[in-house]
């Protein structure tokens, strides 16, 4: 038998790599060679996955047969969950097809899960496809179901699906995060100065127990924070200051500035000004005044100051829908623009605000950064357009002014776009590290490990409305039927706060569309066509005719 030369091509393509790539294959090896690494976990991701010491399945209701967005998303899912597996072998998964495993809508439905419900034309008969495109999380008999298509408006379906998949790596590993954890961490509702009612924020308290343990917490002496609570405020992580429209007291801000100090983090969602809209329906004009809760000289130790003015934003702004006539005795409803409900639209990359629906605000107020506080990092989360006005209180606000929405920038000279929500971060230093009220505070502290802070200059941004006794949905206007992001922007903002991984960079992941142009493709698919069924006929031949000649060359 005559031997085959290893330095020849044959030799090297049978020596060399064709045992690489049996190597490869066998070892589960990748490269990834995308721009974006887009399939590379995080060490983030892996630290978390690496965690987990008990089994956790997950069961993807992504398979049979749907439309090609879809199976993209499948493919991608798969990928992922086949990397978490091979980082933790306790980490497994199924997809599962509902309708071959006879699960009925209304079973997916009571497990959480929406229907995606989309158009499917065969021989020209249009009909309906409902699919469920979620994730069910599973770890020691509890489970939670993630939806895997980012929700968000004025987005077409391929924007849709490109999001979804930049949000994939951190929707399935934070939710695996938080079910496996043994230990929930807490978050404090502060009741005391008049915030929300129970009614008002539920919807908050619901996206709160998804992923934390969160309840209220009540001064002992029902009358102010003291020393008594202090050890009931440091088992929580996190603290929700929700509206208040009592002022402070001294002690109470000592107890407050201590408890940041000790690196608890807070959540303030602020009215400076008091105005309701309830009010305002009923009596067509309202006299909006300075809301005083003693904190001014708080904030500032922190860099910021929320004014006591209204911003109307006259550029982006939600829907206001008011009777505006009758027929036949019924009320004739129409939806006109309101500007002291300004929506705050994402226009930076932040994990806090990034795919979101736009925020709505009611009657906000505006923050202005300070500086000057080397130690603090302040981001802006939300701001209002460069056509803004401020409304000095006490004034009055009357409904009248929706009608006048389109000339107020000529009646009116627009300010810079104004502040609406912060994030800050950092070592925070005490309000009281030099002042006498130190002295009250058994183990003062005068700076705080590494903390974090939002501060909302709206306090109905987490309200949910009240009809007829039966809360809403946060975020969902009922007489517009439109689904805000409120509820979104406050999840992410509790996650941010108590995320410890960092798995909130993952949500600033982008991915580049590369889209296919669908035009030429119409255009030159024959072509194509004939050229890949043709390609492999020509290379063949080539290779045989190279093949023969190299052999009629070599033994004549």
């Amino acid at each position: 038998m005559k031997k085959i030369p290893f330095k020849s091509p044959f030799g090297i393509l049978l020596f060399v790599i064709l045992p690489l790539v049996v190597i490869l294959a066998i070892s589960g090896i990748r490269l990834d060679l995308t721009k974006e690494k887009r399939y590379t976990l995080s060490d983030n991701t892996i630290k978390v996955l690496e965690s987990i010491n008990k089994p956790v399945m997950v069961d993807v209701y992504l398979e049979g047969d749907f439309p090609a967005s879809f199976k993209q998303l499948q493919s991608e899912t798969k990928f992922m969950l086949e990397e978490f597996r091979k980082i933790n072998p306790k980490i497994d998964f199924k997809f599962i097809d509902p309708i071959k495993s006879k699960i009925s809508q209304d079973t997916l439905m009571a497990m959480g899960m929406q229907p995606s419900v989309l158009p499917d034309v065969k021989d020209g008969k249009v009909s309906q496809i409902y699919l469920f495109p979620y994730a069910v999380v599973k770890y020691k008999g509890r489970g939670v179901s993630i939806p895997l298509v980012v929700q968000q408006n004025g987005i077409d379906a391929d924007q849709q699906l490109t999001k979804s998949i930049e949000n994939l790596e951190y929707n399935l590993v934070s939710n695996i995060k938080n079910i496996a954890v043994d230990k929930r961490k807490k978050i404090g509702i502060l009741v005391n100065q008049d915030e929300l009612s129970p009614e008002e924020f539920q919807g908050f308290m619901h996206l709160a127990t998804e992923n934390y343990e969160a309840g209220p917490i009540i001064p002992k002496n029902q009358t102010e924070l003291t020393l008594a609570d202090v050890p009931i405020l440091k088992q929580m992580n996190a603290l929700v200051i929700a509206k208040p429209r009592k002022a402070f007291t001294d002690g109470e801000k000592v107890i407050l500035d201590q408890y940041i100090m000790n690196g608890g983090k807070t959540l303030w969602m602020i009215d400076a000004v008091n105005a309701e809209m309830d009010t305002l329906t009923r009596s067509k004009k309202v006299m909006p005044f300075p809301v005083d809760i003693n904190m001014t000289d708080f904030f500032f130790n922190y860099g910021i100051r929320i004014n006591p003015a209204l911003v109307k934003d006259v550029k982006k702004f939600a829907l206001l829908r008011l009777v505006t006539g009758e027929v036949g005795g019924n009320p004739q409803y129409t939806s006109l623009p309101w500007p002291y409900f300004p929506l705050g639209i994402a226009e930076k990359n932040d994990p806090i605000t990034k795919n979101i629906n736009p925020v709505k605000f009611e009657f906000p107020t505006s923050i202005d950064t300070l500086g000057g506080r080397k130690n603090i990092k302040t981001k802006v989360l939300f701001e209002s357009s460069e056509r803004t006005l401020l409304k000095q209180v006490p004034n009055y606000v009357d409904l009248k002014e929706i009608a006048s929405v389109d000339s107020l920038g000529q009646m009116e000279k627009p300010s810079t776009p104004k502040i609406y929500a912060v994030a800050l971060e950092g070592k925070f230093n005490s309000a009281y590290a030099s002042r006498v009220e130190r002295k009250s505070y058994p183990g003062f502290k005068g700076t705080s490990p590494d903390n974090k802070m939002i501060v909302i200059a709206d306090g109905d941004v987490g309200r949910n409305k009240v009809i007829k006794g039966q809360p809403l949905p946060l975020g969902v206007d009922m007489l517009t039927n439109e689904q805000f992001g409120n509820e979104q922007f406050l999840r992410n903002a509790l996650d941010y706060l108590l995320d410890d991984s960092n798995l909130m960079e993952l949500r600033n992941r982008n991915i580049e569309e590369r889209l296919l142009d669908r035009q030429r493709i119409t255009e030159e698919k024959n072509n194509w066509q004939w050229f890949n069924l043709l390609l492999p006929l020509v290379v063949i031949g080539a290779l045989g005719g190279l093949f023969f000649w190299l052999r009629k060359k070599k033994f004549g």
